[in-house]
C-alpha cells in the first residue's frame, strides 16, 4: 500500500553540501609544535645551513678579501693570483691565511695552505714577515694544538716554512710553539716529521736555538752534536 508522501531524489546541489566537509573556524589554526626530530630531518635541514655561521676566514674568502682563487688543474690544482704577490700587503694577508690553516672545508684547506708558502716565497718576505711575528706565532700555536691531524700537519709545514724565512728571530717566539710539538712527538705518525722539523729549526735558527728546542723537548738530539 502506497503512501500518498514521496521521497525526492537529492539534487546533485544538496549531495554536495552534504557531503562538503565543516566550514573552517574564524579562529586561526593552532600550528603544531615542531618536533624534536625535525631539526635533524635530512628534508628540513639545510648542511650548508644558515644555523652555523662561516668561519672569519670563510667569509673573507666569499667578500674577497683573499685575492688569489682556487684553480682546478687536471694533474693537481694551483693558486691564480688577482695581483702579483709582491705587491700584497702582508698586514693582515699573511695572518689571515695562517689562520685559514685551521680550516677543515675544501677549498678553505688549499688555498690557506699554498698562499701562506707562496706569499713567503716573494721578494723581500723577510722584512714583511719579522714585525708580524707577535701576531703569527699565537695564530700559529693554535694550528699545533688542533686535534685534526691534517690541520696540524698545515701547522708544522707553515711553521717550517715560516722559520727559513725569518731564521733567528723565530727564537724569542719558539717557546709558545714548541709544547705542542712535544705532545705530538709520542705519535707514531708524527714522530719522524716533527724531528725533521725541530732540526730543521735549528739549522735555520742557530746555536741558540737548541738549548730553546732542549727546554721543551730534553731528549731532542742536535744535529751539530
Amino acid at each position: 500500500m502506497s503512501s500518498g508522501i514521496q521521497i525526492k531524489p537529492k539534487t546533485a546541489i544538496q549531495k554536495s553540501k552534504a557531503s562538503s566537509p565543516l566550514p573552517c573556524s574564524s579562529e586561526p589554526a593552532i600550528k603544531p609544535l615542531p618536533k624534536p626530530s625535525d631539526k635533524l630531518n635530512p628534508k628540513t635541514f639545510d648542511p650548508f645551513g644558515h644555523s652555523r655561521a662561516p668561519s672569519a676566514f670563510a667569509a673573507i674568502y666569499a667578500k674577497g678579501g683573499i685575492p688569489c682563487r682556487l684553480v682546478h688543474g687536471s694533474v693537481k690544482h694551483r693558486l691564480q693570483w688577482e695581483c702579483l704577490p709582491e705587491t700584497v700587503p702582508f698586514d693582515p694577508l699573511l695572518i689571515t691565511l695562517a689562520e685559514g690553516l685551521r680550516e677543515t672545508k675544501h677549498p678553505y684547506t688549499f688555498v690557506s695552505k699554498e698562499g701562506f708558502k707562496e706569499l713567503l716565497m716573494v721578494e723581500g718576505a723577510t722584512e714583511k714577515a719579522i714585525p708580524l711575528l707577535p701576531r703569527l706565532v699565537p695564530v700559529l700555536k693554535a694550528a699545533l694544538a688542533h686535534l685534526d691531524d691534517e690541520v696540524f700537519e698545515r701547522g708544522l709545514d707553515a711553521l717550517l716554512q715560516l722559520s727559513a724565512i725569518v731564521g733567528p728571530s723565530l727564537n724569542d717566539h719558539l717557546k709558545h710553539l714548541l709544547t705542542n710539538l712535544s705532545r705530538r712527538l709520542m705519535d707514531k705518525n708524527f714522530r719522524e716529521k716533527i724531528t725533521v722539523t725541530l732540526q730543521k729549526l735549528e739549522q735555520y735558527g742557530g746555536k741558540a736555538t737548541v738549548a730553546i728546542i732542549k727546554s721543551k723537548i730534553p731528549t731532542y738530539c742536535s744535529v751539530s752534536s
